[in-house]
């Protein structure tokens, strides 16, 4: 053997070739290909005999592909480094030309069995390797990029200001935690780190941070403990784009129903004005419930919001009905005043007739000074009931505005210190 920096591409292919017959490649029918690793070590005594073989699994979140809420799943993209040993595969770089790696088709050797626990759909858009990088300590490593659909139980009840963890739980579905431990290189901080480095998609998400655990289970049908390795995905939503479209909307409807109390014109329009707010409101709740889960174990703040202005506009609505009933009642009495002072004008006419004719009427000017009397009496009466309705219009007005008021400014005091600090 020449010195491997002295080594020609000629050689280092023909010494690559006689490493790959070494490690028994060429033969679809060895073990290397067919069964789990650790069990062909050379010692049955060595204390590794009868270890498990350690599967390491990096995963980084590369892009965030789409978050459905009412499906309650999570679509990425992301790349898995998968890492494993294999004793059987080893060699001395010094006798094959100085090479400490090569790529390997992945159907020659054994792979770990690695699934995902919620995953929905992963066969869409799936961009596994076809090659596997095999190094001379005996390591395999495997790198994939998968666009992932997992299930994910989102918590609305502060959306859009939301934020969202996702698990993603890889396990080996037929070798027990006595055969396979799943575990992972770098920890969470540089997972972090990395995956915001490599993101590609500048959406309607952040990604905040990728925190890892281990745990194991039992498996129900094969009563087998399982190790598992999870993934929390920690993605905070960007509000700004709902703040603009649907909370502004709607607190400038109700921001317009409080002016529409200083209107001075007829009550008819009012109410029309009042109604359309009311309706604007409504189409508000309807993109709402296209965007919303109706399974949520709580109803999330903003439909609070939309619903609490919808009952606030149709409240302010019965109050402006019942501030035109006690008005037009007013009206009537005013007509009825009316109608008696003019009686009351005809009398006094009687009353005050012309000089050539006081002598004639002064028997009948006895007669009609006590129905002068009543007539002044009745109209003062029906001017001081004109007023008392109009008066209690007028006050049932301004304290329902204060009152309505008041109300708006605890509601949205509410909300926001629920929706920033929960």
């Amino acid at each position: 053997m020449s010195d491997p920096e002295d080594c020609s591409q000629t050689e280092k292919a023909e010494e690559k070739k006689r490493l790959f017959e070494y490690i028994s490649l060429e033969n679809k029918e060895t073990l290397n290909t067919r069964m789990w690793p650790l069990i062909f070590n050379d010692n049955p005594d060595d204390f590794e005999y009868f270890n498990p073989v350690t599967v390491f699994v990096d995963l980084y979140v590369t892009s965030i592909i789409n978050v459905n809420e009412k499906a309650q799943s999570l679509t990425t993209q992301v790349k898995m480094i998968t890492a494993w040993s294999n004793s059987n595969m080893t060699w001395k770089p010094d006798k094959y030309c100085g090479i400490k790696s090569f790529a390997a088709p992945r159907n020659m050797i054994w792979t770990p069995d690695i699934g995902i626990k919620e995953s929905i759909k992963t066969e869409f858009g799936t961009k596994e390797s076809p090659n596997v990088l095999l190094f001379n300590l005996g390591y395999t490593i495997s790198s994939d990029v998968l666009a992932l659909t997992t299930a994910c139980k989102m918590d609305l009840y502060r959306f859009p200001f939301d934020t969202q963890t996702c698990s993603i739980t890889l396990q080996s579905t037929a070798y027990s935690n006595q055969e396979i431990v799943i575990d992972t290189f770098e920890n969470s901080k540089f997972k972090t780190l990395k995956s915001k480095e490599l993101f590609q998609s500048q959406g309607e998400w952040d990604l905040i941070t990728i925190d890892n655990s281990t745990e194991t289970t039992t498996d129900d049908i094969e009563w087998l403990e399982l190790d598992h390795l999870i993934y929390k995905i920690t993605i905070k939503r960007r509000p700004l784009l709902y703040v603009l479209n649907i909370i502004i909307p709607v607190l400038f409807f109700l921001v317009l129903d409080v002016i529409s109390f200083f209107i001075d014109t007829n009550v008819s329009d009012k109410v029309s004005f009042k109604v359309t707010l009311l309706l604007s409101v409504s189409v508000m709740l309807l993109i709402l419930n296209n965007t919303l889960p109706s399974t949520g174990r709580d109803i999330p703040l903003i439909g609070v919001f939309c619903c609490a202005v919808f009952c606030l506009i149709g409240i302010s609505i019965v109050e402006t009905i019942l501030v035109n009933c006690l008005m037009v009642k007013g009206a009537k009495r005013s007509l009825t005043a009316a109608a008696i002072i003019s009686q009351c004008g005809s009398v006094r006419d009687q009353q005050n007739p012309p000089d050539s004719v006081k002598d004639q009427n002064e028997e009948q000017s006895y007669t009609l000074n006590p129905l002068n009397q009543i007539c002044t009496e009745v109209q003062a009466a029906s001017q001081r009931n004109q007023l008392s309705w109009t008066r209690v219009a007028r006050i049932t007005d301004v304290t329902f505005l204060v009152l309505y008021i008041l109300t708006v400014i605890v509601l949205m005091s509410v909300l926001l210190k629920r929706w920033h600090y929960p």
